[in-house]
C-alpha cells in the first residue's frame, strides 16, 4: 500500500516527468520549449498536477475498497449475507466445521485448526445478538470486550474508546496545523467536513439500522462493481480513508485550481497601473514639448515673433478647446440669460 506521505512528494515528481514527456511529444524538434517562469509553463504544470493528484485520489479510493474486500468480515468467512438468520449461521458453521475441523487432518484434509478457530469465533460472535450488533459497528475489536454484555454497553464503549478519541485527535492536529499556517486554504470546509464526519459516524454506529447501507450495498453488489456488501464498521473505515484523502486533496488541488491572492496584491496592482500611466503622461508631455520646440525653431532669436506666436497659440487653444466645450457654452449661456441677453447660438448645454 502506498503511503499517504506520498501525497506530498509524488505528485510534484510525476507532474515534472509528465510535463517533460508532454513537451517532447507536442513540441517539434528545434522549437523552444517553455521554461520555468514562462506563463505557459506555469499553466501546463498546474493542469498536469491537478490531473495527477486526481488520478492518485481515485487510486486511493480503489485501494481502500480493495483492502476491505481482501480483509473480509465474519459473514464472508461463513459465506453468508449480513441478513442471515441464526439458523442459517448455525447450519453454515456445521457444514464448514465438518471440513475444517483439525480432526479432519487425520483423514487426509489439510488443516492446522486456524481456519476452524476463525470460523468458530465468527459464528459465536454472530449468534449473540449484542456482540453481533457491536461487531457490525466496531469490527473485530469487540471480541476483546469481555466486560460488555448488552447493546448499550458495547455502543458506549465503542463510542468512548474509538469514535471520540479519533475525532478529538483529528481536531487537535487540524487546529495546530492551521495555527502554523499549513491549512489556510478552505479552513471553514475542513472543520465543516470534520464535524459532519463525526456526526455521521456517531449516527451509523449507534442506530439499529443504516439507511445509507441499505441504499449503497445493492449498488456495490451489482455486476458493475461486484463488491461484497459493507458492514457499518467497514463503511466507517472507508469514510475515514476518504476523509484523509479529501483533506490532502484540498491542500494539493485547492491552491492550484483556485489560486488566492494575498492581501495587498490588488493595491500593488493599482499602484503599478498608476505608475505606468504617470510615466506615459510624462513621456507624452516631453514629446509635445519637443514638437513645440521644433515648430518654434524658425523664430528662434526673434523674441517679438515668438511672443506673437505664443499669443496666437494661446488664443487658438481658448477658442477651439475651452470655449468649444459644451459645459463652458452652457455656463456662458446661463450667464447671459441672467443679464437678460439671449444665449449665443449653439450654447445648448451638455444635455
Amino acid at each position: 500500500m502506498l503511503s499517504l506521505i506520498g501525497w506530498w512528494f509524488l505528485p510534484s515528481l510525476v507532474a515534472g516527468w509528465t510535463q517533460s514527456i508532454w513537451y517532447s511529444l507536442t513540441i517539434r524538434a528545434g522549437d523552444p520549449k517553455p521554461q520555468p517562469g514562462h506563463p505557459r509553463f506555469a499553466r501546463d504544470r498546474r493542469t498536469i498536477q491537478i490531473l495527477v493528484i486526481s488520478l492518485y485520489l481515485l487510486y486511493t479510493i480503489y485501494e481502500a475498497s480493495w483492502e476491505l474486500r481482501r480483509q473480509g468480515n465474519f459473514y464472508t468467512y461463513l459465506g453468508l449475507p449480513p441478513t442471515a438468520s441464526d439458523r442459517e449461521i448455525k447450519s453454515r458453521f456445521r457444514r464448514l466445521a465438518a471440513v475444517h475441523h483439525p480432526d479432519k487432518a487425520a483423514q487426509g484434509t489439510t488443516s492446522d485448526g486456524s481456519e476452524f478457530i476463525r470460523l468458530k469465533i465468527a459464528a459465536d460472535t454472530l449468534l449473540n445478538e449484542a456482540s453481533r450488533f457491536a461487531y457490525e459497528r466496531f469490527g473485530p475489536a469487540v471480541i476483546e470486550w469481555k466486560d460488555c454484555a448488552s447493546r448499550y454497553e458495547y455502543a458506549f464503549r465503542g463510542t468512548i474508546m474509538g469514535v471520540v478519541p479519533h475525532y478529538v485527535i483529528y481536531a487537535v492536529v487540524q487546529y495546530v496545523l492551521g495555527f502554523f499556517g499549513y491549512l489556510d486554504f478552505a479552513r471553514y470546509w475542513r472543520w465543516f467536513f470534520l464535524v459532519a464526519m463525526a456526526a455521521f459516524e456517531l449516527h451509523i454506529t449507534t442506530r439499529p439500522s443504516s439507511t445509507l447501507l441499505s441504499l449503497l450495498n445493492p449498488v456495490l453488489e451489482s455486476p458493475l462493481f461486484s463488491h461484497p456488501p459493507l458492514l457499518q464498521f467497514q463503511l466507517v473505515a472507508l469514510a475515514r480513508r476518504l476523509c484523509v484523502t479529501f483533506y490532502i486533496a484540498l491542500s494539493q488541488i485547492g491552491p492550484l485550481a483556485f489560486p488566492s491572492k494575498t492581501p495587498g496584491d490588488s493595491d500593488k496592482a493599482v499602484h503599478a497601473q498608476i505608475d505606468r500611466v504617470t510615466a506615459l503622461a510624462n513621456e507624452v508631455d516631453e514629446l509635445s514639448g519637443r514638437l513645440l520646440d521644433v515648430e518654434l525653431s524658425p523664430f528662434k532669436g526673434d523674441e517679438e515673433m515668438l511672443k506673437t506666436v505664443r499669443g496666437k497659440i494661446a488664443e487658438w487653444l481658448v477658442q477651439n478647446t475651452i470655449r468649444a466645450d459644451p459645459m463652458v457654452k452652457d455656463a456662458m449661456g446661463q450667464s447671459f440669460r441672467r443679464r437678460r441677453v439671449d444665449a449665443p447660438a449653439g450654447a445648448k448645454g451638455n444635455r
